[in-house]
């Protein structure tokens, strides 16, 4: 779909699941950002500023490969899989402080934005007496209502990170940012602060808002919350099947500038014209899957979902990411087996006005006396 722009500027939106995959894989399109313009604010239609060393998702070969490497080996699957145990406890603890609440909840404030922010900061090592203040800037950043709003919740991350990537540098220890610097010492601070950032914001936003969509849709679905409840080996299936049918990435991303001239499913994109996915179009498009617009939790298609991007920029997170979201839902769920909405569906307040979808706030009850109390883990209650 071409579409021009009121400064003049020809941009392509893609909807395709294949065309979509094609594009991403294509070293003729850029993903620098002082090739693409600005959708936002007064600079709407400029250029955007090059990327700051250290930002590889607005980077290409070589620079974002090199990048990526230096990342990646932190981010396997087996890795993360250690994290296991952790983040079974963290939900347990999360899960403690929501049942003491008094209902209605919300379970977006009470338990989908505490858990990634306090998995990434378990992952970089901040101090414990320093994750809340982590968690308020991010819980801030995600509920911003303007841009201005959510530069101003940007600066103070980079100013505590800032700190901390001092602190870490005179520290021992095996978390994963003084891992890094251990690793990389031609790493400047520069560089360290816009990669411990995009760790910091890529882990928290998106896995946030699936955890509150997500419920959304189950307790909507209940014929499909049964079916994944009652099959816990199919866990990595349903939770493929909600990132394809919800896509919380929902405007903006992932964009591309045209190096040159190509021809892509018979168009003419020419140098210079942006590429834009439409990722819930593409994970929902009838050519990829069977009856796209309905929740089928046992769908092993899914996996061939597109919210984490595909190609050299597929999301650095996406295992834990999903290992979050498989243990958030089965501890929720089996926990709070009469969880229900509090309200209508037609009243939850969705986050329209952001790149990334979900509710504002999720208003959820329970039947008193269908939990069982659990004791605090110590090394989370600290």
């Amino acid at each position: 779909m071409r579409t021009v722009h009121q400064d003049g500027h020809v941009g392509w939106l893609i909807t395709s699941h294949r065309l979509a995959r094609e594009m991403l894989v294509d070293d003729r399109f850029s993903a620098r950002s002082d090739l693409r313009r600005s959708a936002v604010g007064e600079s709407s239609g400029a250029l955007m500023a090059p990327p700051l060393p250290g930002q590889f998702i607005s980077m290409d070969r070589p620079e974002h490969t090199r990048y990526r490497r230096l990342l990646a080996k932190y981010f396997t699957s087996n890795r993360l899989e250690q994290m296991t145990p952790w983040i079974n406890d963290l939900v347990a603890a999360q899960l403690d402080i929501l049942v003491r609440a008094a209902t209605p909840a919300d379970l977006v404030a009470q338990f989908a934005m505490p858990i990634p922010s306090m998995a990434i900061c378990e992952l970089l090592g901040v101090p414990g007496n320093h994750r809340e203040l982590v968690q308020q800037i991010n819980y801030g950043y995600s509920m911003a209502d303007s841009v201005d709003e959510r530069n101003g919740y940007i600066s103070r991350l980079y100013g505590y990170l800032s700190q901390l990537i001092k602190y870490k540098r005179l520290s021992a220890g095996s978390d994963l940012l003084v891992e890094i610097i251990a690793d990389n010492p031609e790493l400047t601070d520069e560089e360290l602060l816009q990669l411990t950032l995009g760790l910091v914001l890529g882990g928290h936003e998106t896995t946030a808002n699936m955890i509150s969509l997500g419920v959304f849709a189950l307790l909507e679905h209940p014929d499909q919350l049964h079916a994944m409840i009652a099959d816990p080996a199919n866990d990595h299936t349903a939770v493929s099947e909600l990132l394809r049918y919800l896509t919380v990435t929902h405007i903006g991303l992932p964009y591309r500038a045209a190096l040159e001239d190509v021809d892509l499913g018979g168009a003419e994109v020419r140098k210079g014209d942006t590429v834009t996915v439409a990722l819930p179009a593409a994970n929902r498009d009838r050519d990829a899957f069977t009856t796209p617009d309905e929740l089928d939790v046992r769908r092993t298609a899914a996996r061939g979902h597109l919210a984490f991007g595909h190609g050299a920029h597929r999301c650095l997170g996406q295992h834990l990411a999903e290992l979050e979201l498989r243990i958030a839902y089965r501890q929720l769920f089996e926990r709070l087996p009469s969880l229900r909405l509090a309200v209508d569906a037609t009243q939850v307040p969705m986050r329209t006005f952001a790149t990334i979808y979900g509710p504002r706030t999720l208003p959820v009850t329970w039947d008193a006396g269908t939990t069982g109390p659990q004791e605090l883990p110590s090394e989370v209650a600290s």
